[in-house]
């Protein structure tokens, strides 16, 4: 399992996230494979998702830590791409061992006080079926120090978890079963699956609350509900031994945009704990090939998406 971290980690350090050409093909070929298994809009995701740009959408973020509410900003980068399951990491040339995955890049930078926070998760889900990303990673950096949780490799019924942390008791190797759902799966099953999961349901939280509210990561007991609004669906997880809810807003037309989320849960120690709630409320959204907008000028582009 560490062999293959690390050159998950020097992979992806020399390789950036630049398409080429070959990606390209790699994509549309693993497309044209799986888009009669897909079922669902496989022809309206066709048109949306293999066009050679990344949907970015901004959103600002009321974060809850500490006991109080801090202001910060939210981005979600959703973005097609080969992907090598023999290697663990975006595919550099079409290969049998490659799939076609949605990625979605999730990040939230916000302050507590004098020093910063900067978190983000990275999942990779196959448009063709199936409930979980082939691997989901998330790291956490602020002044005290960083930590690096990694999931990967779900087959024979188990996958494989990496927790890397400034703290003392949380470096660990583990396996787990997946015989259960995955939070951090559901932001892309929604944008590609018709009917998300409903019900009574036992459930991983998201790599980013297990390391903000260091709790074990072992599947929990939730129910699950969605009700739609005029135009939105609100989908709500909870989690009753953790106090915590998360509901999710998004359009209920094709391509199901996320219009933002809450977060409810537990913050801050002693004194300090209090039931908070996160709000994450959609700012604007963009459609572009980002990778080749790097030049000063194109800053341009994160004033569109108002960010700092």
């Amino acid at each position: 399992m560490k062999q293959l971290l690390i050159v998950t980690s020097i992979s992806f350090f020399f390789l950036g996230c630049e398409r080429t050409a070959m990606n390209i093909l790699a994509d549309t070929e693993n497309l044209q494979k799986v888009s009669t298994k897909t079922g669902i809009s496989s022809q309206e995701d066709a048109d949306y998702w293999y066009h050679n740009k990344a949907e970015i959408t901004s959103y600002n973020l009321q974060q809850a830590r500490y006991g109080e509410i801090h202001e910060g900003t939210a981005t979600f980068v959703f973005v097609t791409e080969p992907f090598s399951t023999a290697n663990y990491v975006k595919a550099d040339t079409p290969g049998k061992d490659n799939v076609s995955v949605l990625k979605l890049n999730q990040t939230r930078k916000f302050n507590t006080g004098i020093y910063p926070y900067s978190i983000m998760t990275s999942s990779f889900l196959p448009f063709k079926k199936g409930d979980h990303s082939i691997k989901v990673s998330s790291s956490s950096q602020e002044w005290c120090g960083h930590t690096y949780m990694e999931v990967q490799n779900p087959q024979n019924g188990h996958f494989g978890v990496k927790v890397d942390s400034y703290f003392e008791g949380e470096t660990q190797d583990m396996t787990k079963s997946v015989a259960a759902l995955m939070e951090d799966d559901i932001w892309t099953i929604i944008r590609l699956r018709e009917n998300p999961p409903t019900g009574r349901n036992s459930m991983y939280p998201s790599l980013a609350a297990t390391r903000l509210l260091h709790i074990e990561y072992k599947p929990y007991s939730c129910n699950i509900s969605s009700k739609n609004g005029e135009s939105s669906t609100f989908y709500t997880i909870e989690y009753p031994e953790l106090s915590r809810t998360l509901v999710i807003e998004y359009e209920q037309a094709h391509p199901h945009k996320i219009v933002g989320w809450t977060e409810q849960n537990y913050s801050g120690y002693g004194g300090n704990r209090q039931l908070l709630t996160t709000t994450a409320t959609r700012m604007q959204s963009i459609n572009t090939d980002y990778w080749n907008r790097n030049s000063v000028a194109d800053s341009s582009y994160r004033k569109e998406l108002n960010l700092p």
